[in-house]
């Protein structure tokens, strides 16, 4: 049976999403992507999302997890759904169709259909080389 401390996950997945770097480690098990965050500054994914080619600019990943220190804030665009926002000591569950906001530094450690999240890092991980490209480009 696979066990780990969150912070000895593989940075970025294990390769999966490289610029997520070490602000990102998971690994998956079975069918399920177990993940750790830590956000040393405020990030609104918005962009991320919209950029990558999320579907209607929004994680289609439902997330669920432990917030350890910090918080997590969701907004549901375009739905009658309240903003929600897990903090630190607080076990959540954000459906899919939301968009993330870490509004201070933030640790968690989230357990995610392993496929969805997959879509969604993927989306994210393109959005940030179109931006490295970008830079590329201007220089």
């Amino acid at each position: 049976m696979p066990h780990a401390n969150p912070r000895d996950l593989p940075a970025g997945g294990g390769g999966r999403w490289p610029n997520a770097g070490s602000a990102f480690r998971s690994v998956q098990w079975g069918d399920m992507e177990v993940g750790f965050t830590t956000v040393d500054s405020p990030l609104d994914c918005t962009e991320l999302y919209r950029v990558g080619g999320m579907p209607g600019g929004v994680c289609t990943c439902p997330h669920y997890g432990y917030i350890f220190t910090g918080s997590l804030r969701a907004s549901y665009p375009n739905t009658d759904m309240p903003e929600e926002t897990a903090t630190a000591g607080e076990a959540y569950f954000f459906p899919a169709g939301h968009i993330l906001y870490y509004d201070e530094p933030t640790t968690a450690l989230e357990l995610n259909p392993a496929y969805a999240l997959q879509q969604c890092m993927d989306a994210m991980e393109r959005t940030a080389t179109a931006a490295q490209q970008t830079r590329t480009d201007v220089n």
